[in-house]
C-alpha cells in the first residue's frame, strides 16, 4: 500500500493527485477537498502545526486506514500556513480494489485528521478580529463513529 502524506504551505492539484491514485490499478478512488469557507466577514484561516506531531499523527491514521480496508493507495494532503477564503487546505483520498472500501476508508480519514492531528487554526476577519477555532461536537462525534 502506497502513502503519500504531506503537510505544506503550497497549493495542491487535486486532479493530479486522483490520477496517481488511478494508475494503482484499483476498481475505485474516492476523495474528499475541504476548501476554506467564508461568512461573517472572515478573510483568512491560518493554520500552525508542531511537524513532528502531525506527521506522526497523519502517518498512524493512513496506518489505521490502511489495517481496516484492502487499499492501494492513499492520499492526504494539508496545508499550513495563511489561507484565503476559498483556497483548498486539505486533501484526503484512497484507492481500492472495491467502492465501499475506498468511500468508507475516506470518511475515515477525513474524520480522524479532523479531529486527531494537531492543527491549531485562528480566524482572522476583515473588521481585525481574530479567534481560534475550538473542537466542535459534531466532529468528534463523526470521527467516534470509527472507534
Amino acid at each position: 500500500m502506497i502513502a503519500d502524506i504531506r503537510v505544506q504551505e503550497a497549493p495542491f492539484d487535486p486532479g493530479a493527485e486522483l490520477l496517481a491514485l488511478e494508475a494503482l490499478g484499483g476498481g475505485a478512488v474516492a476523495s474528499f477537498t475541504g476548501i476554506v469557507r467564508g461568512g461573517d466577514g472572515l478573510e483568512a484561516l491560518v493554520l500552525e502545526h508542531h511537524p513532528t506531531m502531525t506527521m506522526k499523527a497523519i502517518r498512524v491514521i493512513c496506518e489505521t486506514a490502511a489495517a481496516r480496508w484492502p487499499l492501494l493507495g492513499i492520499v492526504a494532503i494539508h496545508r499550513v500556513g495563511p489561507l484565503s477564503v476559498g483556497e483548498r487546505i486539505v486533501l484526503v483520498a484512497a484507492a481500492s480494489p472495491h467502492r465501499a472500501a475506498a468511500l468508507e476508508a475516506t470518511a475515515f480519514l477525513i474524520d480522524w485528521l479532523k479531529t486527531r492531528a494537531p492543527f491549531w487554526k485562528q480566524e482572522r476577519f476583515a473588521d481585525g478580529r481574530t479567534s481560534w477555532v475550538e473542537a466542535r461536537a459534531e466532529d468528534d462525534a463523526a470521527a467516534a463513529r470509527w472507534d
